[in-house]
């Protein structure tokens, strides 16, 4: 019995060191280095009525980099092609945070987003907005419009629906 168990714990122990090597050698292979952690404030931000996390990293404005406390990048600026974040200015919901146009999972989900700014009218009464497809019903009654920023954003969202 003793031998038994001996086998069965140097069989594990050796399946544990090959995994370990394992990961090594895929972590070295993609030149990435050994992962660690860093402390990195989160968000939350709406798509279709639930909430994602996020992080904010780079920005295309210089502005908004040092408002923000994030990277300015330039060349983030220049693409295009790039799902809408959502962003109320001005008179807004309580609560009201960012809407995604797209999150991970979808096929025209990217970590970088054009920011487009939305303004209710006077005299409309805002609303909670929880979805891409909300601000356009809205839009559609003149209560609600939007404006390009010519600002692209990088925020990866990190977790869907955990909001």
């Amino acid at each position: 019995m003793r031998k038994a168990l001996t086998a069965a714990v140097a069989a594990t122990l050796t399946l544990t060191l090959a995994a370990g090597a394992l990961a090594l050698t895929r972590d070295n292979s993609m030149g990435m280095g050994p992962a660690s952690k860093t402390l990195r404030p989160t968000f939350h931000g709406y798509y279709d009525g639930h909430k994602d996390t996020y992080l904010s990293t780079d920005v295309s404005s210089k502005a908004q980099a040092t408002m923000m406390h994030v990277n300015y990048s330039a060349q983030i600026g220049k693409v295009t092609g790039l799902p809408e974040i959502y962003l109320v200015e001005g008179r807004a919901a309580t609560g009201q945070i960012a809407i995604f146009g797209s999150q991970p999972g979808e096929a025209n989900y990217s970590p970088l987003w054009k920011e487009t700014l939305l303004h209710w009218k006077a005299g409309a009464t805002p609303v909670l907005i929880t979805s891409d497809t909300q601000i356009n019903k809205i839009e559609k009654t003149g209560m609600l419009t939007e404006s390009d920023a010519h600002v692209v954003l990088n925020c990866p969202i990190i977790a869907v629906g955990k909001g």
